[in-house]
Parts: structure tokens; C-alpha cells; sequence
């Protein structure tokens, strides 16, 4: 009875694992990620026994998915190299990194004219929200301040997040 018991509620995690991952291979291509591991190995192709052409090791780095293949996401890392990654490697959380060879000025709004709080410099990664206007709310490790999305990797332009 126990195995019984054991047996089904396996097949209930497969089959909620299924459908998630089903329902997130609907995404729309592309889509920004970042990863989550402090450790992360992209690979050649989608499967452990590609080799590995990159070792990240900067949990947040954000990263934009191009393809799916069951576990497996095709990603871009800010610098254009692209190869696959285990989809537990990455998170949905949404981060940026500063782009440009000038450090990126962070305001107390968003807008150029308020109180600039901090200067991000270039390859500072942070976390995004309240993107929206040109702008977005950058949070480097507590620090946080609004900041053009224009001088960020991992948004789009125009693009509007809550």
C-alpha cells in the first residue's frame, strides 16, 4: 500500500513538472533570464555530454533565452556568446547589466533632472523593476536608484515591467 502511495504521488510531481515546463516552453522567444547558480556551465548543445564552453560564475548575470529544447535553454549572455544551459540554472528574475564604456547615472526618480544617488559602473550587474518611460529601478545589492534603460543589457527598449 505504502509503494502504491509512493507510486502516484510520483506520478503527480512528473506530471506538475511536465506541465510547467510545457507551459514555459510556450514563452514567447526571446525572453530575458538570469542565472540563479553560483556556478553554470554552458554547453555546445542541449545535453550533459556536449562539452562545456563556459563556466559563469556570477549568480544574476542576465542572460536572454532563444530557444527551448525540453530542459535545455539556448541562451545569449551580454557579450553575444551563445550556447545551452540547464533551465534549473536560470531564474525568471530579472536583472541587467551596465553597458557602455561611461559609468550609468542612478537618480532618486526616474528622471535626469532629480537627485542622482549613485553611479553604476560599467559591468555592474543589479536587478530591474519599474521599468517603464526609458526607465527602469536598478538594485545593486541594496543600493538602488532609477537609471536609463537605454545603458542597460537585459531589457528592451520600451519595454515595461511592474
Amino acid at each position: 500500500m505504502r509503494l502504491r502511495a509512493l507510486a502516484i504521488a510520483g506520478l503527480a510531481m512528473l506530471t506538475a513538472d511536465g506541465s510547467a515546463q510545457a507551459a514555459e516552453a510556450k514563452r514567447t522567444l526571446p525572453y530575458y533570464a538570469s542565472i540563479s547558480a553560483g556556478r553554470a556551465r554552458m554547453r555546445t548543445g542541449p545535453d550533459r555530454t556536449y562539452p562545456a564552453s563556459w563556466l559563469y560564475q556570477r549568480a544574476d548575470l542576465p542572460v536572454r533565452v532563444v530557444a527551448v529544447f525540453k530542459q535545455w535553454r539556448k541562451v545569449e549572455d551580454p557579450g553575444g556568446t551563445q550556447g545551452w544551459m540547464l533551465a534549473a540554472l536560470l531564474s525568471d528574475r530579472r536583472t541587467a547589466i551596465v553597458r557602455g564604456p561611461q559609468p550609468l547615472e542612478m537618480h532618486e526618480r526616474a528622471s535626469s533632472g532629480t537627485k542622482l544617488l549613485w553611479r553604476a559602473a560599467p559591468g555592474v550587474v543589479g536587478r530591474l523593476s519599474a521599468c517603464g518611460g526609458g526607465w527602469c529601478r536598478f538594485d545593486v545589492h541594496g543600493q538602488a536608484g532609477y537609471v536609463e534603460s537605454s545603458g542597460l543589457w537585459g531589457v528592451e527598449p520600451g519595454e515595461q515591467l511592474p
